[in-house]
């Protein structure tokens, strides 16, 4: 695993577990990370994790509209 040092400038008022959530978030919401591997990457169950990403503007439901009108069609 890769450690990074970052300077976040105090007027944002963002903490490190705010701040990993919101990377964690975008990586899940991208793709490049499961639910699980998000989850780990917090130090979060999946359970925990899934919950939390509302709050961060992320749908726990990743995968392409185009897939969810497959399924439909095939349900």
């Amino acid at each position: 695993m890769k450690t990074i040092t970052l300077n976040i400038p105090h007027n944002l008022g963002i903490d490190d577990f705010q701040l990993t959530m919101l990377l964690a978030s975008k990586l899940y919401e991208q793709g490049r990370l499961s639910l699980g591997q998000a989850a780990d990457f917090v130090g979060l169950s999946k359970k925990a994790f899934a919950e939390l990403l509302g709050k961060y503007d992320v749908s726990i439901f990743n995968f392409p509209s185009s897939e969810l009108s497959k399924d439909v069609l095939n349900a």
